[in-house]
């Protein structure tokens, strides 16, 4: 009954944990995308080999990937009662 009386009848879906999980899995995702970015080449001619580098092909899907589990779970995450 605290909970209520603090919230002033409001309720959350999510609990504190939730949201701050949720913070980090965008923050984490958000990093993977900047990595992904950029490798191109101006003149189409032109063979960029930055595009296959480790950063683009292992790093930043790695991350993409750990920031979606992190999404998952911080959506699943049933705090204690």
């Amino acid at each position: 009954m605290e909970n209520k009386e603090e919230n002033n009848g409001l309720q959350l879906a999510f609990g504190k944990v939730n949201y701050i999980l949720m913070a980090v899995g965008i923050i984490v995702l958000a990093i993977g995308y900047i990595l992904l970015a950029g490798g191109g080449s101006d003149d189409p001619n032109v063979f960029n080999p930055a595009m296959f580098d480790t950063r683009r092909l292992y790093v930043a899907p790695i991350l993409i990937v750990l920031g979606f589990v992190v999404e998952i779970v911080a959506i699943m995450y049933k705090g204690k009662k």
